[in-house]
């Protein structure tokens, strides 16, 4: 199902705005609730709102007599009441972005907005923000990513299907030992809210590092892998002064 609707008053209304002072307006405007409560009343004049509450805390309307439709937030409120109702009706809506394939659920459009999600029946996949999407379909009917995480990983944008982090884990995991003096330990390869390589030995020893968004391309002094990144050449240890003195190194002039 589709995420939330927008609502739509539309006639002509009194607009009455307060918060502190108090401004009213009269006109044929059209009143739009988006599923977060933020009221936009809009008339012919203009790209700007007559009026409008940002993320109101309630909105509320009321059919007897003039449709009324008010919004509250604070101490601010916003009220619209239709003297003659051109129309008023509640329309699908969910977030809009680039197409990127086709629903293997519906066959609805996928597009790409904070992840993936199908414009028809809501299905959502999350993905990296840094993950490209590919041309290529999966076996399962959906589109392919291409994610970098100390290799260049062709996979399913559904984890269910083909997971990321089961390829990471196959390409790196032991593969680094952990910094920390006397710790004769490895570092694993674990999710804890994104990727990490862990010590193997925690809580007793609790040295890990997020997997940043590149490919391996070395090795830097203190002994654990660098990475070329999109803003340069770094560590796995993002403090480390050697791979931040080789990441500066890397990165281009600038302008004058």
């Amino acid at each position: 199902m589709i995420d939330d609707a927008i609502r739509v008053l539309a006639g002509d209304c009194t607009v009455i705005a307060e918060n502190g002072d108090r401004e009213e307006y009269r006109g044929r405007v059209t009143t739009i609730v988006k599923p977060d409560n933020t009221v936009l009343v809009h008339d012919s004049d203009g790209y700007q709102p007559v009026a409008w509450l940002t993320r109101a805390d309630s909105v509320s309307s009321d059919r007897a007599g003039d449709f009324t439709l008010l919004a509250k937030k604070d101490t601010q409120t916003l009220r619209i009441a239709a003297h003659e109702q051109d129309g008023f009706a509640h329309y699908p809506a969910s977030a809009a972005g680039t197409p990127v394939g086709t629903c293997s659920d519906c066959g609805g459009t996928l597009v790409r907005s904070s992840g993936v999600h199908c414009v028809d029946c809501g299905t959502r996949y999350g993905i990296p923000s840094d993950a490209t999407i590919r041309d290529g379909q999966c076996d399962c009917g959906l589109p392919r990513m291409r994610v970098e995480r100390g290799l260049a990983f062709d996979v399913c944008l559904d984890r269910s299907c083909e997971s990321l982090d089961v390829a990471v884990r196959e390409a790196f995991d032991r593969e680094w030992d952990c910094p920390e003096p006397e710790c004769d330990g490895d570092l694993r390869i674990l999710r804890r809210g994104g990727l990490i390589a862990g010590c193997e030995h925690y809580p007793d020893c609790d040295t890990g590092f997020a997997v940043p968004a590149g490919v391996v391309d070395g090795e830097c002094g203190c002994g654990l892998p660098t990475f070329e990144t999109r803003s340069g050449t770094r560590c796995l240890d993002a403090t480390c002064e050697r791979g931040l003195a080789r990441s500066l190194e890397a990165e281009p002039a600038a302008d004058d």
